[in-house]
């Protein structure tokens, strides 16, 4: 086991949450507050575990496939793209306050962490599984972001003619 590498692993997806974390400091008491939400939506403590966790699973994951003996360029390209994607997600919807276009965006972010297990299963049967509750996180995300943006769609509308 390298430990370096793991950690190296652990911290690059740990940064990228903790960037994406930037964008929902002021979001989350102000804006997103103020947001309608349907009846499944987490309470807000919930959020920081659950990335922690996930971003974990994601450094670990990488580290499997770097220490493979079977990493490809392809590999690294689609693992960075998908955590490009998460990172600007966040950026989008609370950011920008844009539920809509976050949507468009975490449906694409989707496909390629679906491409990512797909090319990690090829080299690493263990990396592929440990993203697993990733693809279903960002599944739940999908849909909660969905209702956000359909149950404030006709307040953002107003907004703009005022």
């Amino acid at each position: 086991m390298d430990v370096f590498k793991l950690i190296v692993c652990i911290l690059i997806c740990q940064i990228i949450g903790i960037l994406g974390s930037l964008f929902n400091i002021k979001s989350i008491p102000g804006w997103y507050s103020k947001q309608k939400k349907p009846s499944f939506n987490p309470p807000n403590w919930i959020f920081g575990p659950v990335w922690t966790l996930l971003y974990l699973l994601m450094g670990i994951s990488l580290y499997l496939v770097l220490i493979s003996g079977k990493l490809t360029t392809l590999a690294i390209v689609i693992f960075a793209i998908q955590l490009f994607l998460n990172l600007i997600w966040t950026g989008i919807f609370f950011g920008m306050k844009k539920p809509l276009l976050a949507f468009i965006e975490i449906i694409l972010l989707w496909a390629f962490i679906l491409i990512n297990i797909f090319v990690f299963y090829d080299i690493s049967k263990t990396s592929a599984y440990l993203l697993i509750p990733y693809i279903l996180w960002v599944s739940f995300a999908s849909i909660l972001n969905f209702a956000i943006w359909k149950l404030n769609k006709n307040n953002a509308t107003k907004r703009r003619k005022i």
